[in-house]
């Protein structure tokens, strides 16, 4: 059996940047400020799981009930659902590696429908430790149970692939024009 590890933002999701692209102009339409060094700050902090989302939304003046609205901001990147089946008509396990914040996460998994194809996830807010930090592999391998050698990582940032590979893992650098061609290729090949 084979493990597709996949990135979230930028990779299952559209944005690439959501805090950039998504957060900020969230948090400035609706309360008129545009504090990055702050927003940026505690994003961090709620994603290395030093504060909780509550918190978050408070540093940044708001009410945590906003926490939705931003996050139906969000949408999956257009090739990903048919990777996704593709995964699992092939038997290949699919993990979810992410810099988030934990509660974020899951709801998006869940509300844009695809966390029924993920075998589990690993994410920042949860285990205290983003990447391109050498543990939160480490952490991936050991939940996800697999050889290292049955791992390939998906990611659209070059550390963090990077250092992916430095453990061992085989990875490819995520690039929109060329999908998921490497990948749905790799499937194929440990499928046979």
């Amino acid at each position: 059996m084979s493990c597709l590890i996949l990135d979230a933002m930028g990779v299952i999701f559209k944005s690439a940047d959501d805090v950039a692209e998504l957060l900020i102009p969230f948090i400035s339409e609706k309360t008129r400020s545009s504090d990055e060094k702050t927003i940026q700050s505690a994003y961090i902090e709620a994603s290395l799981g030093k504060i909780d989302p509550d918190e978050f939304w408070a540093r940044v003046n708001m009410s945590p009930e906003a926490e939705n609205d931003f996050l139906s901001r969000h949408s999956l990147n257009p090739d990903v659902l048919e990777l996704l089946v593709f995964a699992k008509e092939n038997k290949t396990s699919v993990w979810c590696l992410s810099n988030d914040v934990g509660r974020w996460s899951n709801k998006l998994r869940n509300n844009l429908g695809i966390e029924e194809y993920l075998a589990g996830s690993v994410i920042s807010g949860d285990v205290g430790v983003r990447k391109p930090d050498r543990k939160i592999y480490e952490i991936l391998v050991a939940h996800s149970g697999y050889k290292i050698d049955d791992l390939l990582f998906v990611d659209d940032r070059e550390k963090n692939v990077l250092a992916a590979r430095d453990i061992g893992i085989e990875t490819v650098l995520y690039k929109p024009e060329e999908g998921f061609s490497y990948a749905t290729s790799w499937i194929s090949r440990r499928a046979l």
